[in-house]
């Protein structure tokens, strides 16, 4: 007869020795997974992880929601109700590749790149207005080959980079360096304005002014440079007519509800339908064809249809969160080019979603900003994600293992 306690402890060994190989088993694939990473899982900085994570979610949640605007158009004009969502897909898998190299990259070469990215960029943003393809009266899509180029949209990290690369020093930094870059912003805005696309002209001015601000540039300084900006805004209102319609039917979109206001007026109806919870994923209507642009300016008014106001306070919830983490990551940059990055790009992902949201809801005049990481469009995807990359690199770099890049002298500028 056998002895108890000898089968129990033979029991306790096969557990222990199970529990052994189970460790074993997941430090390897730790492991594995580490030699992927910049630095090891375990060393990363809490706001890094979290924003991973959820940068993670916001893509992935985004494809769904941009799956449900598009499907119903998708399927009457291509034949195929997954048309927009292969696309799309193809585009995030290049994007989220992009990311990778840009977290596994340190900051002080992707700072040169910031320069030399910038100029070629306004190059290629003049270029539109030669070459560019018309598209509702503006001219922002260089087509290469099968390839749609949107300049104005995938200069936006440069244009980061540069603005961190030259306030951070602009103290230090010689008056011709000073004002060859600032002359290159400048072309850059008009150039953008030329096309005409006034709101992401307006949003670079802004973040530009944002990092000089955060820089610690004299604010008296900066007061004219505001001016300056709004009268360049107001003039290209005045001077193009399709824009002063576009206020003219924010401000009474009921006054034209079957012209000038109507993107606005079924903009508000799919909002208002949503009521607190919504109509449920896929079941918006005001998609099959009465809302225009559903799958990229206005898809916040289909996911407030399917989400109603308890969808859109997640998302506004989930927004706040993702700028308190990125302001976290700015304080605890290790030097100034780091925290204005980490400044300009949570400020682009953050306001522009927000910015997106205030079009649909009738809170500003409608504009082509699209909502990041989830609006349809490749070049949208790889700017996003491009600037998440950067914000995650910033928080890496916060760590005392991976310390970001500490010059003695001010790098170059081109």
């Amino acid at each position: 007869m056998s002895n108890p306690s000898v089968i129990s402890d033979k029991n306790s060994q096969i557990r222990r020795s199970r529990s052994n190989t189970n460790l074993a088993d997941n430090r390897t694939k730790l492991n594995g997974i580490n030699r992927l990473l910049p630095i090891p899982w375990e060393l990363w900085p809490a706001e890094g992880r979290l924003l991973l994570t959820l940068i993670a979610f916001w893509s992935i949640a985004g494809l769904f929601v941009m799956g449900s605007a598009s499907w119903w158009v998708a399927n009457r004009e291509m034949g195929d109700g997954a048309y927009y969502i292969k696309r799309q897909l193809i585009w995030l898998l290049a994007s989220w590749s992009l990311f990778y190299l840009v977290i596994t990259t340190k900051l002080s070469r992707l700072l040169k790149l910031g320069g030399i990215g910038s100029i070629i960029g306004c190059i290629l943003v003049g270029a539109t207005l030669f070459f560019g393809n018309n598209v509702n009266g503006a001219t922002r899509w260089l087509i290469i080959g099968p390839l749609q180029i949107q300049p104005s949209e995938l200069i936006k990290p440069f244009v980061i980079l540069q603005a961190a690369n030259l306030f951070s020093y602009w103290k230090r930094i010689k008056p011709d360096q000073k004002i060859f870059w600032i002359s290159i912003f400048i072309a850059l805005l008009f150039l953008i304005l030329k096309q005409p696309n006034l709101s992401t002209a307006g949003l670079i001015g802004i973040i530009i002014w944002l990092i000089a601000l955060a820089a610690g540039v004299k604010f008296s300084r900066l007061i004219g440079t505001a001016f300056a900006g709004l009268g360049l805004g107001l003039a290209s209102i005045l001077i193009n007519d399709y824009q002063r319609l576009r206020i003219v039917s924010f401000i009474n979109p009921w006054q034209d509800p079957q012209g000038n206001g109507y993107q606005l007026v079924q903009s508000l109806l799919a909002i208002g339908s949503g009521g607190w919870f919504g109509e449920g994923y896929g079941l918006s209507t005001q998609k099959l064809q009465y809302l225009p642009i559903q799958s990229t300016d206005f898809i916040y008014a289909v996911f407030a249809e399917e989400f109603g106001f308890a969808g859109s306070f997640l998302v506004l919830t989930f927004l706040m969160l993702i700028a308190f983490l990125s302001l976290r990551v700015a304080l605890k940059g290790k030097n100034n080019q780091a925290k204005l990055i980490a400044i300009g790009s949570s400020t682009i992902l953050v306001v522009q979603a927000i910015l997106n949201m205030a079009v649909a809801s009738g809170l500003m005049p409608t504009t082509g900003l699209p909502f990041p990481m989830v609006s349809y469009g490749g070049n949208s995807l790889l700017s996003s994600l491009f600037l998440a990359g950067l914000l995650i690199r910033c928080s890496l770099e916060s760590t005392d293992i991976l310390i970001g890049f500490k010059p003695s002298t001010p790098p170059p500028l081109t």
